[in-house]
């Protein structure tokens, strides 16, 4: 969700584990700045679920990261983030991405293509319902992540809000599809004018963000 701010830096340190570590992790989480962010403080949406679940979750997001990603190193590093994928006996895979690669990779404008090869209108075919299907083969639930909205005012990315209204209204139809897969949209969670919501930059999430998106995806994992 934003310039390379740190990348290679932050999948190092991005590793969430706000509980006692003989529990075994089954809770994966992967993506881009949304769940990065905060990670180094300890207040990250994955350091929220796992205090909510008491239990580890293993955070490999990267900030800057795509889901379409073709330089094999860095992809490998974690900027593609379905080579964020670790193996392990996972019962939840918390993922969110697209956001990147409609802001970086065609700058919010004629992005028609570019959507479609994330994820085709009826939410069957593009990279995410494959990488999803892959998560999913493993035997894990999913929770895609949807994106924060902007307040209104003073972000660079107000202009990204219809295409990432049709992304996501795309990885909805493929959730129907699936009863493992849940999305949890945010589209409702920043009130009109609110810029509590968001870090300085108006792009990124604060704080108080990231808890209350950890507690709803922690919800989710409660519930199911």
């Amino acid at each position: 969700m934003r310039l390379f701010l740190f990348p290679l830096f932050l999948l190092i340190a991005a590793c969430a584990s706000a509980v006692p570590s003989e529990h075994s992790p089954r809770i994966l989480a992967m993506g881009d700045s949304l769940l990065a962010w905060h990670s180094l403080a300890g207040k990250s949406v994955s350091d929220t679920v796992a205090r909510e679940l008491q239990e580890p979750v293993v955070d490999r997001s990267v900030s800057a990261a795509r889901i379409i990603y073709k330089l094999p190193v860095s992809a490998a590093a974690g900027m593609q983030i379905r080579r964020q994928y670790q193996p392990g006996k996972w019962d939840w895979v918390i993922v969110n991405g697209g956001g990147n690669d409609l802001w970086l990779g065609c700058g919010c404008f004629a992005c028609n293509r570019k959507l479609d090869k994330l994820v085709s209108k009826d939410g069957r075919a593009g990279a995410i319902p494959g990488m999803l299907s892959e998560l999913r083969a493993t035997g894990a639930k999913v929770i895609y992540v949807g994106y924060l909205r902007s307040p209104g005012t003073g972000s660079l990315i107000e202009h990204c809000r219809d295409e990432g209204n049709e992304l996501e209204a795309r990885i909805e139809r493929l959730a129907e599809l699936d009863k493992g897969i849940h999305f949890l949209s945010l589209r409702d969670m920043v009130p009109f004018g609110d810029r509590s919501y968001h870090a300085l930059d108006m792009i990124h999430p604060s704080v108080k963000a990231s808890n209350e998106i950890g507690q709803r995806v922690a919800e989710i994992i409660q519930a199911n």
